[in-house]
Protein backbone atom coordinates (compact mmCIF):
# COMPACT_ATOMS: atom_id res chain seq x y z
CA UNK A 1 0.00 0.00 0.00
CA UNK A 2 2.07 2.74 -0.94
CA UNK A 3 -0.67 5.30 -2.42
CA UNK A 4 -0.71 8.19 0.50
CA UNK A 5 -4.56 8.62 2.22
CA UNK A 6 -5.45 11.22 4.59
CA UNK A 7 -6.32 10.25 7.86
CA UNK A 8 -8.46 11.91 10.39
CA UNK A 9 -7.43 10.91 14.18
CA UNK A 10 -9.68 11.83 17.06
CA UNK A 11 -8.56 12.07 20.51
CA UNK A 12 -4.95 12.23 19.39
CA UNK A 13 -3.09 13.86 21.62
CA UNK A 14 -2.03 11.42 23.98
CA UNK A 15 -2.09 7.15 24.36
CA UNK A 16 -3.63 5.55 21.58
CA UNK A 17 -4.60 8.04 19.64
CA UNK A 18 -1.13 9.53 19.46
CA UNK A 19 0.39 6.21 18.85
CA UNK A 20 -2.45 6.46 15.53
CA UNK A 21 -0.83 9.21 14.59
CA UNK A 22 2.87 8.38 15.20
CA UNK A 23 2.26 4.82 13.21
CA UNK A 24 0.25 6.40 10.10
CA UNK A 25 2.46 9.20 9.35
CA UNK A 26 5.26 6.80 9.56
CA UNK A 27 3.62 5.07 6.44
CA UNK A 28 3.49 8.32 4.85
CA UNK A 29 -0.37 9.34 4.89
CA UNK A 30 -1.20 12.82 5.47
CA UNK A 31 -2.96 13.23 9.09
CA UNK A 32 -5.36 15.66 10.21
CA UNK A 33 -4.83 14.84 14.43
CA UNK A 34 -7.69 16.46 16.91
CA UNK A 35 -7.84 16.98 20.27
CA UNK A 36 -8.84 19.28 23.43
CA UNK A 37 -5.28 19.85 23.86
CA UNK A 38 -3.24 19.21 20.98
CA UNK A 39 -0.03 21.21 20.25
CA UNK A 40 0.75 22.36 17.00
CA UNK A 41 2.68 20.36 14.43
CA UNK A 42 5.91 21.44 12.75
CA UNK A 43 5.00 18.83 10.12
CA UNK A 44 3.85 20.08 6.90
CA UNK A 45 1.25 16.86 6.38
CA UNK A 46 0.52 16.42 9.99
CA UNK A 47 -2.12 18.99 11.05
CA UNK A 48 -3.27 19.62 14.31
CA UNK A 49 -6.74 20.46 15.52
CA UNK A 50 -7.83 21.75 18.65
CA UNK A 51 -11.27 21.64 19.72
CA UNK A 52 -13.64 19.85 21.57
CA UNK A 53 -15.03 16.94 19.54
CA UNK A 54 -18.57 16.90 20.88
CA UNK A 55 -19.15 20.35 19.31
CA UNK A 56 -20.34 20.47 15.74
CA UNK A 57 -18.53 23.24 14.93
CA UNK A 58 -15.13 20.97 15.71
CA UNK A 59 -16.05 18.50 13.16
CA UNK A 60 -17.22 21.11 10.57
CA UNK A 61 -13.35 22.71 11.23
CA UNK A 62 -11.68 19.38 10.56
CA UNK A 63 -13.77 18.23 7.76
CA UNK A 64 -12.70 21.52 5.48
CA UNK A 65 -9.48 21.59 6.60
CA UNK A 66 -8.95 18.22 5.29
CA UNK A 67 -10.65 18.82 2.37
CA UNK A 68 -9.12 22.24 1.38
CA UNK A 69 -5.26 20.99 2.53
CA UNK A 70 -5.68 17.91 1.26
CA UNK A 71 -8.70 17.34 -1.35
CA UNK A 72 -10.48 14.23 0.24
CA UNK A 73 -10.54 12.19 3.71
CA UNK A 74 -9.69 8.52 3.16
CA UNK A 75 -9.99 7.14 6.89
CA UNK A 76 -11.16 8.40 10.02
CA UNK A 77 -10.24 7.13 13.19
CA UNK A 78 -12.87 7.63 15.92
CA UNK A 79 -10.33 7.20 18.77
CA UNK A 80 -12.02 10.06 21.30
CA UNK A 81 -13.62 8.40 24.33
CA UNK A 82 -14.35 8.62 28.19
CA UNK A 83 -14.67 6.24 30.99
CA UNK A 84 -16.03 6.78 34.36
CA UNK A 85 -16.02 4.27 36.21
CA UNK A 86 -18.67 3.91 38.94
CA UNK A 87 -21.17 2.09 40.47
CA UNK A 88 -24.04 3.25 38.51
CA UNK A 89 -26.35 4.80 41.39
CA UNK A 90 -23.68 7.14 41.68
CA UNK A 91 -23.36 8.25 38.31
CA UNK A 92 -23.82 12.04 38.18
CA UNK A 93 -26.17 13.76 35.82
CA UNK A 94 -22.55 15.91 34.95
CA UNK A 95 -20.76 11.96 34.13
CA UNK A 96 -23.76 11.05 31.77
CA UNK A 97 -23.43 14.31 29.68
CA UNK A 98 -19.93 14.31 29.50
CA UNK A 99 -19.35 10.83 28.48
CA UNK A 100 -22.71 11.38 26.08
CA UNK A 101 -21.07 14.10 24.64
CA UNK A 102 -17.69 12.64 24.03
CA UNK A 103 -18.36 9.13 23.03
CA UNK A 104 -21.88 9.80 21.36
CA UNK A 105 -22.41 13.42 19.84
CA UNK A 106 -18.81 13.20 19.14
CA UNK A 107 -18.72 9.91 16.95
CA UNK A 108 -22.26 11.83 15.16
CA UNK A 109 -20.70 15.13 14.04
CA UNK A 110 -17.61 13.92 12.63
CA UNK A 111 -18.88 10.45 11.11
CA UNK A 112 -21.89 12.26 9.59
CA UNK A 113 -19.75 14.98 7.85
CA UNK A 114 -16.83 12.49 6.91
CA UNK A 115 -19.56 9.80 5.39
CA UNK A 116 -21.33 12.48 3.29
CA UNK A 117 -17.54 13.64 1.50
CA UNK A 118 -16.53 9.61 1.74
CA UNK A 119 -19.89 9.26 -0.57
CA UNK A 120 -19.05 11.42 -2.86
CA UNK A 121 -15.73 10.01 -3.74
CA UNK A 122 -17.06 6.82 -3.37
CA UNK A 123 -14.75 5.23 -1.35
CA UNK A 124 -13.48 5.74 2.20
CA UNK A 125 -12.81 3.40 5.78
CA UNK A 126 -14.41 4.54 9.58
CA UNK A 127 -12.86 2.61 12.43
CA UNK A 128 -14.26 3.26 15.72
CA UNK A 129 -12.65 2.73 18.85
CA UNK A 130 -15.11 0.71 21.71
CA UNK A 131 -14.41 -1.62 24.62
CA UNK A 132 -15.14 -5.01 25.30
CA UNK A 133 -16.88 -4.54 28.59
CA UNK A 134 -19.59 -3.83 25.93
CA UNK A 135 -19.50 -7.86 25.66
CA UNK A 136 -18.18 -9.21 28.86
CA UNK A 137 -19.23 -6.79 32.08
CA UNK A 138 -16.75 -7.20 34.81
CA UNK A 139 -18.07 -6.55 38.27
CA UNK A 140 -15.28 -5.53 39.55
CA UNK A 141 -15.63 -2.83 37.03
CA UNK A 142 -19.15 -1.09 36.99
CA UNK A 143 -19.20 0.88 34.04
CA UNK A 144 -22.60 1.28 32.36
CA UNK A 145 -21.79 4.27 30.58
CA UNK A 146 -19.44 2.97 28.78
CA UNK A 147 -21.28 -0.09 27.78
CA UNK A 148 -24.84 2.25 27.10
CA UNK A 149 -22.57 4.39 24.63
CA UNK A 150 -19.57 2.08 23.20
CA UNK A 151 -22.22 -0.64 22.85
CA UNK A 152 -24.25 2.04 20.23
CA UNK A 153 -21.07 2.54 18.86
CA UNK A 154 -20.50 -1.05 18.27
CA UNK A 155 -24.21 -1.46 16.90
CA UNK A 156 -23.78 2.13 14.85
CA UNK A 157 -21.05 0.25 13.34
CA UNK A 158 -22.46 -2.95 11.79
CA UNK A 159 -25.93 -0.56 10.38
CA UNK A 160 -23.77 2.20 8.61
CA UNK A 161 -20.94 -0.78 7.40
CA UNK A 162 -24.71 -2.10 6.00
CA UNK A 163 -25.68 1.42 4.36
CA UNK A 164 -22.93 2.34 2.65
CA UNK A 165 -21.96 -0.81 1.83
CA UNK A 166 -22.25 -0.55 -1.71
CA UNK A 167 -20.88 3.61 -1.61
CA UNK A 168 -17.74 2.15 -1.41
CA UNK A 169 -17.23 3.10 2.27
CA UNK A 170 -16.41 0.64 4.92
CA UNK A 171 -17.14 1.08 8.46
CA UNK A 172 -15.64 -1.37 11.52
CA UNK A 173 -14.46 -0.78 15.32
CA UNK A 174 -11.38 -2.18 17.70
CA UNK A 175 -13.40 -3.28 20.60
CA UNK A 176 -10.16 -3.41 23.05
CA UNK A 177 -9.39 -4.54 26.42
CA UNK A 178 -7.35 -3.16 28.78
CA UNK A 179 -4.63 -1.47 27.65
CA UNK A 180 -1.27 0.05 29.07
CA UNK A 181 -1.45 3.75 28.16
CA UNK A 182 -1.45 6.99 30.17
CA UNK A 183 -5.36 6.24 31.55
CA UNK A 184 -4.16 3.39 33.88
CA UNK A 185 -1.82 4.16 36.37
CA UNK A 186 1.20 1.88 36.91
CA UNK A 187 -0.15 0.55 40.28
CA UNK A 188 -3.63 -0.57 38.62
CA UNK A 189 -1.76 -2.82 36.09
CA UNK A 190 -1.60 -6.64 38.06
CA UNK A 191 -5.28 -5.60 39.14
CA UNK A 192 -6.36 -5.40 35.43
CA UNK A 193 -4.01 -7.74 33.90
CA UNK A 194 -5.48 -10.30 35.69
CA UNK A 195 -9.51 -9.20 34.48
CA UNK A 196 -8.02 -11.06 30.83
CA UNK A 197 -7.83 -15.01 30.21
CA UNK A 198 -3.94 -14.18 28.72
CA UNK A 199 -2.98 -12.82 32.63
CA UNK A 200 -1.54 -9.46 30.96
CA UNK A 201 -3.08 -6.01 29.97
CA UNK A 202 -2.80 -5.29 26.11
CA UNK A 203 0.18 -2.18 24.63
CA UNK A 204 -1.10 0.49 22.66
CA UNK A 205 1.03 -1.17 19.60
CA UNK A 206 -1.83 -3.94 19.78
CA UNK A 207 -4.82 -1.64 18.98
CA UNK A 208 -2.95 0.63 16.19
CA UNK A 209 -1.77 -2.80 14.55
CA UNK A 210 -5.86 -3.60 14.68
CA UNK A 211 -6.80 -0.56 13.20
CA UNK A 212 -3.79 -0.56 10.30
CA UNK A 213 -5.14 -3.78 9.75
CA UNK A 214 -8.73 -2.86 8.95
CA UNK A 215 -7.52 -0.21 7.21
CA UNK A 216 -5.66 -2.28 4.56
CA UNK A 217 -8.68 -5.26 4.35
CA UNK A 218 -10.83 -4.19 1.48
CA UNK A 219 -13.01 -6.77 2.14
CA UNK A 220 -13.63 -6.52 5.67
CA UNK A 221 -16.67 -4.06 6.68
CA UNK A 222 -19.29 -4.17 9.53
CA UNK A 223 -16.68 -6.00 11.77
CA UNK A 224 -15.89 -6.19 16.03
CA UNK A 225 -12.68 -7.02 15.96
CA UNK A 226 -11.85 -7.59 20.05
CA UNK A 227 -8.04 -7.08 20.87
CA UNK A 228 -8.54 -8.29 24.72
CA UNK A 229 -6.64 -10.63 25.21
CA UNK A 230 -10.08 -13.27 25.35
CA UNK A 231 -11.83 -11.33 27.70
CA UNK A 232 -14.80 -10.95 25.77
CA UNK A 233 -14.60 -14.68 24.81
CA UNK A 234 -15.00 -16.01 28.27
CA UNK A 235 -13.47 -16.81 31.54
Amino acid sequence: MNASKVVIVTGASQGIGAETVKAFRERGHRVIATSRSIGESADKDLITIPGDIADAGTAERIVETAIERFGRIDTLVNNAGIFIAKPFTQYTAEDYAAIQRVNVDGFFHITQRVIAQMQKAGSGHIVTVTTSLVDHAISGVPSVLASLTKGGLNAATKSLAIEYARSGVRVNAVSPGVIKSPMHPAETHAALSALHPVGRMGEMSDIVNAILYLDSAPFVTGEILHVDGGQSAGH
